[in-house]
Parts: C-alpha cells; structure tokens; sequence
C-alpha cells in the first residue's frame, strides 16, 4: 500500500496540493459572493471579463492546433496565457460580485430555461474544471506526456465549454445590467 502511494506521488507530485486548490477556490468565491463592499463602481467589468472568457476560448482552440502541428512551445505558451486569464476572469468576476448587486435575467419563456440551463451547466462544470486544467497542466510540467494528453481529451471540451458559455451568459443577461 505505502509503495503505491509512493509510485502515485511521483506520478502526481502535487495531487494534495491540486485537490486542496481545487476545493479552496470554489470555496473562497462561494464565501466572497457574501461579501458586499459599497462604494465601489466596478460596472465595467462585465464585458472586459466576457472578452477575457471568448479570448480565452479562441486560444485554447489555437493551443490544440499548434500541438497538432507539432509546435509545443506555442501550445505551451498559449495553454499558460489560458490560465493566466481565467485567473485574471474569476478576480475580476468576484470584485464585481462584491460590489454589486446580482443582476436577475429579464427573459421569459423558453428563453428563460435556456439561460438557467447554459449558466448552471457553466458554472458546475467551472468548478469541475479547475483540477482537470490543474492536472493536465502539472503532468505536462513534469513530462508525463502520455497522462497529459489522456486527460486534456476531457479538460479541452470542458474548459471551451466554460469560456464559451461564458461569453453567452453575458450576452443573455447584459440587456438586464442597470
């Protein structure tokens, strides 16, 4: 038993690490949605963290071609830009949320339904996303490019789908912003 988890750590070296990240920031966003600071005007951001989410998903879909042309180091870079935005996404997605009022969707009908069902979908699955991205990144980091690419079959779809749904969330509700 002692062998295994030792074989598992070098396979994944920071897997306590990745699962503690993993539950902290779902955690920590959860806890700063409660979290109300007045004063603050942070409206503008909507639509530059709505561009950062469809940047986002036109460099994953570059990342993906770049490695089926062989060209790692553009992949590399463009797969670290993809993380630095989704971090620079969710900072300014919780400082918009501490300083202002949620925004409810106008629409009625069916539109109603579809937009309940792309932001619910979007959100689980941008929490379920952060040890997928997690993962795939640390078992490139450390070369285990066969694991690597076994997982990023599933965090490449997964993560598109949150970037794009991203940018449809707000375009859905953005006729609602006051």
């Amino acid at each position: 038993m002692e062998q295994t988890l030792n074989v598992n750590q070098q396979k994944e070296p920071y897997r306590k690490l990745i699962i503690a990240v993993s539950i902290l920031i779902p955690a920590v966003v959860a806890v700063l949605f409660g979290v109300k600071i007045p004063g603050y005007d942070l409206s503008f951001l909507p639509p530059i963290y709505a561009t950062i989410n469809g940047i986002t998903a036109v460099l994953l879909i570059a990342a993906v071609i770049a490695i089926k042309n062989k060209k790692r180091k553009l992949h590399e870079t463009l797969m670290k830009t993809c993380m630095v935005l989704s971090a620079a996404f969710l900072v300014m997605y919780v400082l918009y949320h501490m300083t202002s009022d949620s925004t409810p969707f106008g629409g009625e009908g069916v539109i109603r339904y579809v937009y309940f069902f792309i932001l619910i979908t979007h959100i689980l699955l941008s929490i379920v996303i952060i040890p997928l991205v997690l993962f795939t990144f640390s078992r490139a980091w450390f070369g285990n490019f066969e694991r690597h690419r076994a997982l990023a079959k599933f965090a490449f779809p997964l993560w598109l789908y949150v970037a794009v749904t991203g940018v449809i969330v707000y375009l859905m509700i953005s006729p609602y912003y006051q």
